[in-house]
C-alpha cells in the first residue's frame, strides 16, 4: 500500500515541491533551516513553529521516502 502511495506521485512534481518548499522564503532565511536551528536548540516549542518543520521539510521526507523505495526495488529486480 504504501509502494502504491509512492509510486501515484511522480517525480516530475514531487522534487520541484520538495526544493520549493524547502527554500521559501527566500530571505532572510528559509524556514526549513531556521526550524532546524531551532530544533537542535530545544527552542521548537510552539505548535506553529512544529507545523512549519513538517510543512516545509516534509517533501524532502517523501522525496527521500520515494528514493529509497524505487532503490529497494531495483535492487530486488537485479537479484
Amino acid at each position: 500500500m504504501l509502494r502504491k502511495f509512492f509510486n501515484a506521485i511522480p517525480w516530475t512534481f514531487l522534487l520541484p515541491v520538495a526544493i520549493l518548499l524547502s527554500l521559501t522564503p527566500f530571505k532572510p532565511e528559509p524556514h526549513l533551516v531556521e526550524k532546524l536551528r531551532m530544533l537542535a536548540n530545544g527552542l521548537l516549542t510552539r505548535p506553529v513553529d512544529i507545523f512549519d518543520l513538517f510543512m516545509h521539510g516534509g517533501p524532502i521526507l517523501l522525496a527521500f521516502a520515494k528514493f529509497l523505495l524505487e532503490r529497494k526495488k531495483t535492487s530486488a529486480n537485479e537479484s
